[in-house]
């Protein structure tokens, strides 16, 4: 069963609260999205090191019920 951009979104608020996020379904298929992220905790952190932040707030799901995100990260720039 496909993910719902709603519950990638909030999965990824939960691990990463201060979080701007973004999400896009890139097939209408609800298997393929694109997410970008933007949060504080990525400060100091190399780009695999906040993606892998990323990939962690989704529990495992990335491969399985979630096919593909293409994603950008970084820090806010207020």
């Amino acid at each position: 069963m496909p993910m719902d951009a709603r519950e990638i979104e909030a999965m990824i608020r939960e691990a990463l609260p201060d979080a701007k996020i973004e999400i896009r379904d890139l097939a209408g298929d609800g298997d393929h999205y694109a997410a970008t992220v933007l949060s504080s905790s990525f400060k100091g952190k190399s780009r695999v090191q906040q993606h892998q932040m990323v990939y962690g707030a989704l529990q495992g799901r990335m491969g399985g019920v979630l096919h593909a995100l293409a994603l950008t990260t970084g820090v806010p720039q207020d």
